[in-house]
């Protein structure tokens, strides 16, 4: 499995002029690069599997603190907010990392077509997960990388190889968290819808029981189950949600504070510069320097 390890980081290594993260030509694969540690950043991490190949990060979801480095990946199976720190990164060993965001369609499909080949699902789930690369997992992968430099291939052979990698990734230490996400009327299932409602309600007011009614549950229930599978309440990523995207309005947007926090549901400036600064450990104005001034550092914001 060195071998293939060291095959990516030159993949990836080529393929990044420097500091950021960037697409490629395969559809939904991106190589990020990063020569130095970086501080906490908060952002919205979309459903992805991220495999390192040089250096060393940790996610934190909540009070959860995931670590994983070259030989593990990460999957995350819902929109979740989480705070990402590169730990281990120097300019001549930089953090190197293949990420493919997920094709739940597809997944979800493969369980239909081959429902007796991944097992069956039992107990409980987080929707964050890392586990070890098996040596076919990381094959898969490699293969898939090196379409970036084949790209008149891409098109025929990069859905055969994809389908591989979701193949060995269901069959893998997270596959049971997918199958959850993917099977119906599951308890993963029905806070994923409960995460998708208040992904398109979190700017206006709510309350608990619309949720659980659009989950189908109960609000007892809800609370439970979105806790034990995102480590947070709903009105806590509710609040995470807002303040992701009042951010990101002023950051790419160049909407000024108060714009932004009433686009994102807030009623009261003062409040939002509150919350903002405790998550983001700085006010709006301050934080925004921050980014700009460090662009690569912060690519993900």
């Amino acid at each position: 499995m060195q071998d293939k390890l060291a095959q990516l980081a030159k993949l990836v290594a080529q393929n990044t002029t420097a500091d950021g993260v960037f697409p490629t030509a395969v559809p939904r694969l991106s190589v990020i690069r990063m020569s130095s540690p970086t501080d906490p950043l908060h952002t919205l991490h979309q459903p992805a599997v991220c495999v390192i190949v040089q250096g060393a990060k940790q996610v934190m979801v909540a009070e959860e603190v995931y670590r994983y480095e070259p030989g593990q990946y990460l999957v995350v199976s819902v929109d979740m907010p989480v705070t990402g720190q590169i730990i281990e990164a120097t300019r001549d060993e930089p953090y190197l990392c293949l990420r493919l965001d997920l094709d739940l369609k597809l997944l979800g499909d493969m369980l239909v077509e081959m429902p007796d080949a991944f097992g069956t699902s039992s107990g409980r789930c987080k929707c964050v997960g890392v586990s070890r690369t098996t040596p076919d997992f990381l094959d898969a992968a490699l293969r898939l990388a090196q379409l970036v430099d084949r790209p008149h291939e891409i098109a025929f052979l990069a859905p055969l190889i994809e389908r591989e990698l979701m193949f060995r990734l269901l069959q893998g230490g997270q596959g049971q968290m997918l199958r959850q996400i993917l099977a119906p009327e599951s308890r993963l299932q029905q806070v994923t819808r409960a995460i998708n409602w208040i992904r398109e309600n979190y700017a206006a007011p709510f309350s608990i029981e619309q949720v659980a009614s659009a989950a189908r549950m109960s609000s007892s229930a809800l609370h439970q189950h979105f806790r034990e599978v995102t480590s947070m309440s709903p009105l806590q990523y509710q609040k995470q949600l807002r303040l992701q995207e009042a951010r990101r309005l002023i950051l790419a947007k160049s909407m000024d504070a108060a714009t932004a926090a009433h686009r994102v549901g807030y009623d009261s400036p003062s409040q939002f510069s509150r919350e903002y600064r405790r998550l983001f450990g700085a006010p709006p104005i301050q934080d925004i320097s921050r980014l700009r001034s460090h662009p690569a550092a912060y690519a993900q914001a």
